[in-house]
Order: structure tokens, then sequence, then C-alpha cells
């Protein structure tokens, strides 16, 4: 476990109130929206989550350990706490909204519909991908007039360009498991969001991402989700 650090925070504005998103690390945000406090795939490993607030909705995009974190979960969850996951997911958390590619459902008065994330260009040396087709989830949220998408993880794949007024995207840009810098702008590109925040990045270049999307019409925001 890592010490607890100070958490980088962006406010946006939506027609039914600021969301604050914070930072917590990796592909981890907590999301602060009327009263209400959202995870995204809590992992221990970036924040102390028993000294962090208890959990109205936690959003679970895939099993992997550091996105499906059975002890940073225990921590912030209740038993009023709703949490939405990929099906492979419901072997290890009980009591969970189970959505698959393609559901929507409203929970916590949040629209919410399961997109499509997975590999086809990195595989593992089985050949087999990292991240199959049709296990894990990304998300995207309406909050007010505002649509957030979360794309969990993934590569820049076809289902993306149906996505539609999407305004702030977290788009993963990690190496081999995810995106490189060019296949994130591919992403932004095929979409077009008004935002793009890389996030589950590690060690890969971000200032890249700024470079391939500079005069896109895109802004890009980097915050320290490594």
């Amino acid at each position: 476990m890592t010490a607890q650090r100070t958490f980088e925070t962006d406010v946006l504005p939506t027609s039914a109130g600021d969301v604050a998103i914070t930072f917590l690390g990796h592909g981890s945000l907590l999301l602060a929206w009327n009263g209400k406090q959202i995870y995204l795939d809590p992992y221990g490993q970036v924040a102390d989550y028993a000294l962090l607030p208890k959990a109205d909705l936690v959003l679970i995009t895939h099993e992997h350990f550091d996105h499906c974190d059975l002890q940073a979960l225990a921590h912030v969850r209740t038993p009023q706490t709703q949490i939405v996951l990929a099906p492979v997911c419901a072997q290890k958390v009980e009591g969970g909204i189970v959505m698959g590619n393609g559901d929507e459902r409203t929970v916590e008065g949040i629209a919410i519909a399961a997109v499509p994330a997975y590999n086809v260009v990195h595989k593992r040396d089985n050949g087999q991908p990292f991240h199959p087709q049709g296990v894990g989830n990304g998300y995207v949220l309406t909050l007010g007039d505002t649509r957030i998408y979360f794309a969990g993880d993934t590569e820049n794949v076809s289902e993306m360009k149906q996505l539609q007024g999407i305004d702030y995207a977290f788009l993963p840009m990690n190496l081999p498991y995810t995106m490189t810098p060019e296949m994130v702008a591919a992403a932004a590109r095929s979409f077009r969001p008004r935002v793009v925040y890389p996030y589950h990045y590690g060690q890969t270049n971000t200032h890249r991402l700024v470079e391939l999307l500079h005069g896109e019409g895109i802004e890009v925001r980097i915050r320290q989700l490594a």
C-alpha cells in the first residue's frame, strides 16, 4: 500500500451541478456529483481506500487485479453501495449489477451505457489478446447534459466510432496492454470528444498525444494517472 498523497481534482460543469473528478491513479477515479460518491476501478496500490469516502456507486470494467481489487472495494462498499460490473467480475463480486457490452441502465439516477473494451493488436505470447472481445466494459455516464466516457482497458476499436456527444473521454495509453499515443489519437478523432484525458498510461510519453492532437480541436488534459 502506498502512503496517501494529495490527489489532483478537476471540477467539470454539468446542467445538474458540477462533477468533481479526483485522479487517484492508474485506472482509478473518484467522481463526486450531487452528493454521490462514484468510483471507477478502485485499486489499492494507488490510494488508501480506507481513508476515502464510502461509495454510492462503483463501476468495475473487467476482472484484472488492478481493476477488480476486492480489498479496495471492501473499504468503500456499504450495504447500500450499488456496483456495476462486467459479467466476468460477477464471479468475484457478489450482489453487483451485471452489464454486458451494449447494455444501458439507470443506477443512482445516472444513465450508464456499457461499451465494448478489448484488444485487437496487442496479444500475449500465446496469441490471445490481453483483453478479449466481449469480456470487459468501458462506461459512458450521463450527468445532466454531460457525457463522460471511461474506456477501460481497450484499443481504438471500431465500436468507438458509434459514440456520440461525448464531452470528456478517459482513454488508456499503456503498452503493451492498451493503446499507443497514435491509437489514442485515432480513437479521439473517431468520435471527437471535447476533452481527452489519457489515463492508466504507465511510462508512456503523454506529450506525444498532445503533439498528435495539436490543431484538431480536441483538448488534451494530462493528470497524474500513471
